[in-house]
């Protein structure tokens, strides 16, 4: 089973010889922003690691295509939708609405955690659980909803 690391080479390589700029593109920010991170923390990224560096681009590229959207500029925010297809191939499924609802009572539980203040202890604990298996906005909002009950 090839890690994740290299599947996303070979991607790269594959998008060089089917000559897809944009897709291409896409994978070399992703691969550049892995290097950089292992660069930095003089570490070698397992899965997990990259799952975390996926995401991280993912919401950037998702905050860039709303302020281009606001801006008036389509053109620049179908190019950012078009890097988040790309990327959002390298993530694990992710969980419905519901299963992160239940996953969020579950950590409630376990945390013994009541009210809104609690949120932090709450989150904390979801991100470890949950990071790369669903959406941290969705995640929030669910503690939120949950804590709030």
């Amino acid at each position: 089973m090839a890690t994740l690391k290299e599947r996303i080479t070979e991607d790269m390589k594959a998008a060089m010889r089917a000559k897809e700029t944009e897709r291409l593109g896409a994978i070399r920010m992703l691969t550049a922003a892995i290097k950089q991170k292992e660069v930095d923390e003089r570490v070698e990224l397992d899965d997990a690691g990259v799952v975390a560096i996926v995401d991280k681009l993912l919401k950037q590229r998702k905050d860039s295509i709303d302020a281009f959207q606001k801006a008036g500029r389509q053109d620049l925010a179908d190019k950012e939708q078009a890097e988040v297809a790309v990327l959002q191939a390298y993530l694990p499924a992710r969980l419905s609405a519901d299963e992160v609802a239940a996953e969020v009572k579950k950590i409630v539980a376990e945390t013994g955690a009541s009210g809104p203040g609690d949120m932090g202890k709450v989150m904390g604990a979801a991100k470890q659980r949950l990071a790369g298996k669903a959406d941290m906005g969705q995640v929030s909002a669910a503690v939120k909803a949950a804590l709030a009950g």
